[in-house]
């Protein structure tokens, strides 16, 4: 089942907030994304490695690289398309490092998409992540939807469509000083309404060790 441009615009500007915060050393927010993408990670990995524990092994791999390399990431592409690059090719360096033939697959980068919305992947989510998830997408819904029409706008053009600063100032007809001004307040707002989020899974995390 395919998202709607909505919940599109929503799961982008969610991991857009999440990878920012991550960034700034936020480990709650690391671990919201890996919450986010860990199975989806591993429905990735399984079309090259077949056995359960190696799988295991090979995401773990997976969210080592991302955690170490996330500071470099700079949003040239998506969150998802970025993250499912590296997890394609890690199950390949995998599969090479033991000496075993990569079997042909459809699985390419063109396919991130679906990676991204595929049902039969959100069907295998734990229960927990499920919930964690559609409470984050809900939160980012209803924050973007409270935000004023210029902030709205502002945020979606730099975080969903990906334009430059001087983009957004020539498509909204204004000075790029109130570009950074609209894009800062938006982000504010975001935050305020996901701190609770993460403060509440930094928490569940220190109870679990």
């Amino acid at each position: 089942m395919k998202l709607t441009e909505e919940e599109k615009m929503s799961e982008k500007t969610l991991d857009a907030e999440l990878v920012t915060q991550a960034q700034q050393g936020k480990m709650s927010a690391f671990e919201l994304l890996v919450n986010r993408y860990q199975q989806r990670v591993a429905n990735v990995i399984s079309k090259f490695v077949k056995d359960r524990h190696e799988i295991q092994d090979v995401a773990q791999e997976v969210f080592i690289k991302v955690f170490r390399a996330l500071p470099n990431f700079r949003g040239d592409s998506s969150f998802y398309t970025w993250i499912y690059r590296i997890a394609v090719n890690t199950s390949k360096n995998h599969l090479v490092s033991r000496s075993r033939r990569i079997q042909n697959t459809q699985v390419e980068f063109e396919d991130a998409e679906s990676f991204n919305t595929n049902e039969d992947q959100r069907n295998l989510d734990t229960p927990d992540a499920v919930y964690a998830r559609g409470e984050l997408e809900q939160t980012m819904s209803k924050a973007i939807s409270m935000l004023p029409e210029d902030l709205k706008a502002a945020i979606v053009l730099r975080e969903v469509d990906g334009l430059s600063y001087d983009e957004i100032a020539v498509k909204m007809d204004c000075p790029i000083g109130t570009v950074r001004s609209r894009i800062f307040r938006a982000r504010d707002a975001i935050d305020q309404a996901l701190r609770p989020l993460l403060q509440d899974e930094s928490k569940r995390k220190q109870n679990v060790r």
